[in-house]
Parts: C-alpha cells; sequence; structure tokens
C-alpha cells in the first residue's frame, strides 16, 4: 500500500476573491462569491451566517452526488444553513469535484488516486477561508457531508485537525465502493484499483478523527449504501459516536436534517 500524500500542496496561494453578491435578510447576510482552487479553477461558495459581531460557530457544508436530483451541488444545505445562522453559526457552502452534473462520467479510475488527494486539499483551503472569517470562533467548528462530501471529510479530517466535530451522511466507507460503477474494471485492473485507493479509503481513517463527537446518519433503504457497510463505517470509528438510521434511501429524510441541526446545535452551542 502506498504511502500517504501530504495533502498539502500550495492551498496558501491566492485566492483572488470575487464577490457576487450580498444579501441581508431576518437577521442573517448571505454572501455570494468565488475564489480560485490551488488548481487554478475558479470555485463558487456562499457564506450564510448572522448579521452582527461574533463570536459565531463556524460549519463548513460539503453536498452529495446526485446528479438526478436539483441540489447536487453547494445549494444542497442553503436552507439548513439559514436555519443554523438564525441561531448563530456563520456556514461556508462549497463547490467540489463532483458539482459538475457530468463528473461522474467524465472521470476515469486513472485520475481517481490524484483527483482524491486534490479534493482534500480544497477541502482545507476551504476551511483557511471559513476559519479566516473575523466573526468565527474556530474552537466551535462542525463539518457536514453528504455521500461523496462525508467520505472526503474523512480523509480531510485525518489530516486536518481543526474540525471539532463532523455529521456524516450516507457515505460508504471504501471509494472502489462508487468509483468501481463506471467504468467497469474486471480482474487484476480491479484489484489492483481496489489496492491503490485502499490506502484513502474513509474507513481506514475514520478513527484519527477523534476525540472529535462523530455523527453517522443512515439510510436503511439505501442502494449504494448496504446497512453492513454503514455499520462496518461506524464501527471503524473511535468514540465519541452516534449512529442514526432512518426509513429513507440516500437523500435521507427530513428527520435526518431535524435530529442533524438539533445535534449540531448541541456541539455547537447555538440557540435552541
Amino acid at each position: 500500500m502506498q504511502d500517504l500524500p501530504s495533502f498539502d500542496d500550495d492551498r496558501h496561494g491566492p485566492l483572488d476573491i470575487r464577490e457576487a453578491g450580498k444579501h441581508a435578510h431576518d437577521g442573517i447576510v448571505e454572501l455570494l462569491f468565488s475564489y480560485t482552487s490551488p488548481y487554478g479553477q475558479r470555485r463558487v461558495a456562499e457564506l450564510i451566517g448572522p448579521v452582527g459581531a461574533g463570536p459565531h460557530a463556524a460549519i463548513l457544508y460539503v453536498h452529495w452526488y446526485e446528479p438526478e436530483s436539483h441540489d447536487s451541488n453547494r445549494t444542497q444545505f442553503h436552507e439548513e444553513a439559514t436555519d443554523l445562522a438564525q441561531r448563530g453559526a456563520v456556514s461556508l457552502l462549497v463547490e467540489t469535484m463532483w458539482s459538475d452534473r457530468d463528473w461522474f462520467l467524465k472521470r476515469t479510475q486513472t485520475d481517481d488516486y490524484v483527483n482524491s488527494v486534490r479534493q482534500v486539499v480544497e477541502l482545507r483551503q476551504a476551511i483557511d477561508l471559513l476559519l479566516a472569517q473575523p466573526e468565527v470562533d474556530s474552537a466551535r467548528f462542525a463539518y457536514v457531508g453528504h455521500d461523496f462530501g462525508a467520505m472526503y471529510g474523512v480523509l480531510t479530517g485525518q489530516i486536518d485537525p481543526r474540525p471539532t466535530c463532523y455529521a456524516l451522511m450516507a457515505g460508504t466507507p471504501r471509494f472502489s465502493d462508487w468509483y468501481l460503477y463506471y467504468p467497469r474494471l474486471e480482474g487484476a485492473a480491479r484489484a489492483a484499483f481496489v489496492e491503490a485507493m485502499g490506502a484513502i479509503d474513509p474507513i481506514a481513517h475514520v478513527a484519527a478523527l477523534a476525540p472529535a463527537p462523530l455523527l453517522f446518519q443512515f439510510g436503511r433503504a439505501d442502494p449504494h449504501v448496504p446497512i453492513e457497510r454503514a455499520q462496518a463505517f461506524f464501527d471503524a470509528a473511535a468514540e465519541p459516536k452516534q449512529i442514526r438510521w432512518y426509513d429513507a434511501g440516500h437523500a435521507l429524510c427530513a428527520q435526518a436534517t431535524n435530529e442533524r441541526i438539533g445535534w449540531l446545535a448541541a456541539q455547537l452551542g447555538l440557540k435552541g
């Protein structure tokens, strides 16, 4: 198994932030902007937080990949972030490599390892950006991720200790569980890919998130994350941890959202 990369690269390069719009309403402010990733792409992001001085808790939201869904992008958690802004949190909603609806069909297994490393570097850059906000309390910082967002959150957290708690939604323990959906590989090529990606599989690193509290959320009817995989992922994590199951599919459900908001509020010391 190959050694882990540094996941550092030049994430401290110029961001070239370009503000695209700012809107204040109901005691919160929403700022839409773009910035430059360490690899030259422009990423669009949104900050949503309370009006007024902090310090405020911080949340990084990383969306899922479901190309048939309208919220398979940074907008997935907009409503949730708005709710938590009214309770006293500043949230950053970011783009990822899978924000492109056709990303999964365009990628190849040859590039999956390198692109995974780059995604972690970008998430570390997003953490830098969020925690650099003057009103943010870095000692109260949650990472929330769904699907790939959960998996790359684990990979980020094993090298970056700044998140103080994690809500991990419907992630699978191994990248090959999903990256082998397409293109199909067989025989030696498949085995070699599984081994190569094994070095960065979330199940191998989730215990390193301790002592940050973890909330795992899974659907009992999730076609992409069978119950046995979900349980194995949870079992590999260290305490403190919780697992919650829902009568739902991969998208989860309103109950999961409400319970996650309550858990985050408790972890971050937000208004009830």
